[in-house]
C-alpha cells in the first residue's frame, strides 16, 4: 500500500495534515490508516481541530469507476473540504460576535420549514385534484390571449422508407388516400424491414424545429412552407421521407387546446392550492381572534 502524506502550511500558519491512500478499493477496503481519533474512525484531514473522517466520504466515490478516477474524486473532495474549513476559520476570526449570530435567521428558516410542511400536509389531505374537461375548456376560452404560440407547430404523419425497395410504390399509393384511411393502411407496413420509421399519431402537435430533426427539410420561410406543402417527399442517403401535414398553426396564432391541456390543469390545481392555503390561514386567524388567543400592542 502506497501512502501519500502532504503537510500544508498556509499563510495563517494553520497546520493541515492530509492523508490520501493510493490503493485499489481505496475507501472501501479494510486497510489501516495512519491517523485515528478516538472511536470516530480514520482521519483524512484536520483543520484547526476540525476533522474529516473516512466515513464522511461515503457516497463520494461511486463503485464501478476506475482506480485513478477514484483517487481524483477523493482528493478533490478532501481539498475542497480543507479550503472550505480554512475559509470558515478565517471568517470567524474576522467577524464580530454580532455578525456571527445567526439565531434570528435560523429561527426564521425553521419557522418557514414548519409552515411549509404543514401546508404540504394540508394540500395532500384536502386538495381537490380532479379537473374536468369543462373546467379546462372554460379556463382556456377565458384566457385565449395567454396562449399565443411562440413558434410554428404542426400535426403530421410520416414514413421513412428504404429507397431501393418495392415497398416504396405501395407506400406512395397509400399517401394518396384520404388521411384517415392512409393512417390505418400505413400500419399494415409497420413491421416491414424496409419501413425504417413510421409515425401515424396525427393528434400530436410538434414544433417545426422538432419536425426538422426527423425530416431533413431546408426551409427559410416556415410559414410559406407550411401553407404550400401538404404532401412532402424527400430523398436522401438511400431513404425516402414521405410526410403528410394534417394541420398547422403559425407563430402568434392561438395555441390549440390539446397543446395546453396539461398546463391548464396544473394552473387550475395551483390556483386551488393558493386558495386552500389562504382559507386555512384566514380560518386560523379568525378562530384565534374569536378565542382571544393573541394580542396586538
Amino acid at each position: 500500500m502506497i501512502l501519500n502524506q502532504l503537510i500544508l502550511r498556509p499563510a495563517n500558519s494553520a497546520k493541515i495534515l492530509v492523508l490520501v491512500l493510493l490503493w485499489g478499493g481505496l475507501f472501501f477496503s479494510g486497510c489501516d490508516m495512519v491517523s485515528f481519533k478516538e472511536d470516530q474512525g480514520r482521519v483524512l484531514a484536520q483543520v484547526e481541530g476540525d476533522y474529516l473522517f473516512l466515513n464522511d466520504l461515503a457516497g463520494v466515490v461511486p463503485q464501478g469507476i476506475s482506480h485513478s478516477d477514484s483517487i481524483d474524486l477523493a482528493k478533490n473532495f478532501i481539498n475542497n473540504w480543507v479550503k472550505n474549513r480554512l475559509m470558515i476559520a478565517q471568517a470567524e476570526r474576522n467577524l464580530t460576535d454580532e455578525q456571527l449570530d445567526f439565531s434570528k435567521q435560523l429561527e426564521d428558516y425553521r419557522n418557514s420549514l414548519v409552515i411549509y410542511r404543514y401546508e404540504t400536509l394540508l394540500i395532500d389531505q384536502e386538495l381537490d385534484t380532479v379537473v374536468t374537461d369543462a373546467q379546462i375548456m372554460s379556463f382556456y376560452q377565458s384566457h385565449l390571449g395567454d396562449f399565443e404560440l411562440k413558434e410554428n407547430i404542426l400535426r403530421a404523419y410520416y414514413a421513412i422508407v428504404n429507397s431501393e425497395t418495392p415497398l416504396l410504390d405501395q407506400v406512395l399509393e397509400v399517401f394518396d388516400l384520404p388521411d384517415a384511411l392512409a393512417v390505418d393502411s400505413l400500419l399494415y407496413f409497420e413491421k416491414n424491414d424496409d419501413m425504417l420509421s413510421l409515425s401515424v399519431d396525427t393528434s400530436y402537435w410538434m414544433s417545426f424545429f422538432q419536425f426538422q430533426q426527423i425530416i431533413p427539410i431546408e426551409s427559410y420561410n416556415q410559414e410559406l412552407f407550411l401553407k404550400n406543402k401538404r404532401l412532402i417527399r424527400i430523398e436522401e442517403n438511400g431513404m425516402v421521407f414521405l410526410v403528410k401535414v394534417v394541420n398547422f398553426k403559425i407563430k402568434d396564432d392561438i395555441s390549440p387546446l390539446e397543446v395546453e391541456r396539461q398546463d391548464i390543469r396544473h394552473i387550475i390545481i395551483n390556483q386551488r392550492k393558493v386558495r386552500l392555503i389562504k382559507k386555512v390561514r384566514d380560518d386560523i386567524y379568525k378562530k384565534a381572534l374569536y378565542n382571544n388567543d393573541f394580542e396586538i400592542f
